[in-house]
């Protein structure tokens, strides 16, 4: 199975992979555009090509043109893996790539793919509606296996007050959380805002954690933006997975603010640690999260004015016990997906041994 863009450091992705290499699966990682090229070229029939993001693809090409180039290559290559009798699996995880250089090819790429695949591998049921406008998902080749939880990935032994004090929280706290990177789409200006009006609203206690590096802006000019009057931890650079649970540990909410999101591992991170979330008010969302006691909607048409309100609500979240998480986490183990995924792909090869190892 040759898996495309592969990122070592992607637990998502060894998280998915645990299962089909314990049953003998060979895992080729090809992580640019011209690995994926040239080592699909030596695939044979009952090999498996799982393309997760596109981004590489197109929208990493220097010129409208090379990009060009290259989605015609995509069709020749895609073309004559379907003719060697190789399967080809596509993961939707984006509504369109973030870094977004030549849109009207890469919709075009995505039909490609979507007409192509054997199967169309979705997290979310809202997935084929979410695209609708740009890109149709055959429903026969759907097969919808959730994004996991991160149980026994990170740290899990520290205690909250110890990760507590080591950000010198002190128990009346309110610490409210955004991790990841700092972009224009995930809304953190909008975070600050809201933390901000909401500080004012309630006191000193209020305590905005942003952990991330910052992209797209300098990092001088982001923390210009942060108001002097509100309680910061700012650690704008990348979190190492070793410190992820501190900061889990630590936070009372987590926030994500985003303007555009499909699927959000962040959002199962913070279940696994059981901290409660603020989530945009899509309606896809609404129905996917909806019936769940840890999280709650902002209005996306007031994002910063919502998300204050709701970070100025003394008993926000005072009713969610550990059992609201667990109820939500124990469909989604990782082995227990990692599973399923190695089920389609035992489905894909089941007429030749040639993803299996001998």
């Amino acid at each position: 199975m040759l898996v495309f863009p592969s990122y070592r450091d992607n637990p998502f992705l060894n998280l998915l992979q645990l299962a089909p290499r314990a049953d003998g699966f060979r895992v080729q990682a090809a992580h640019t555009y011209d690995d994926l090229v040239s080592q699909a070229a030596a695939l044979e029939t009952g090999d498996v090509v799982h393309l997760h993001w596109t981004t590489p693809i197109l929208q990493q090409a220097k010129t409208a043109g090379d990009a060009s180039r290259r989605l015609d290559q995509m069709d020749a290559l895609i073309r004559q893996l379907c003719t060697r009798g190789v399967r080809l699996v596509w993961t939707v995880h984006n509504r369109l790539p973030h870094e977004l250089a030549f849109r009207d090819l890469e919709i075009r790429l995505m039909q490609l793919v979507a007409d192509s695949a054997d199967t169309i591998h979705i997290m979310a049921p809202h997935t084929p509606d979410a695209l609708a406008d740009i890109v149709q998902l055959n429903p026969q080749r759907i097969r919808v296996i959730p994004h996991p939880s991160y149980e026994g990935v990170y740290d899990s032994a520290l205690t909250r007050d110890d990760a507590r004090d080591a950000f010198e929280l002190a128990k009346r706290d309110r610490a409210v959380l955004f991790l990841g990177q700092i972009r224009p789409y995930k809304g953190v200006d909008a975070l600050v805002s809201a933390a901000s009006a909401a500080s004012d609203a309630r006191g000193d206690d209020l305590v905005l954690m942003l952990g991330g590096a910052v992209k797209e802006i300098t990092r001088d000019e982001f923390s210009a933006s942060l108001p002097s009057s509100l309680r910061t931890i700012a650690h704008l650079e990348f979190v190492p997975d070793a410190d992820i649970a501190r900061w889990f540990r630590s936070a009372d909410v987590a926030v994500f603010p985003y303007r555009a999101i499909l699927n959000s591992g962040s959002v199962h991170l913070a279940a696994t640690f059981h901290v409660p979330v603020i989530l945009p008010g899509d309606p896809r969302l609404r129905a996917q999260f909806g019936d769940e006691r840890w999280v709650r909607f902002f209005d996306t048409e007031r994002p910063a004015e919502s998300i204050a309100e709701l970070l100025a609500e003394d008993e926000l979240f005072s009713d969610v016990d550990g059992a609201d998480f667990e109820r939500f986490l124990a469909p989604i183990s990782p082995w227990d997906i990692s599973r399923d995924y190695a089920a389609l792909l035992r489905e894909l090869t089941a007429d030749s041994p040639a993803a299996l190892s001998a």
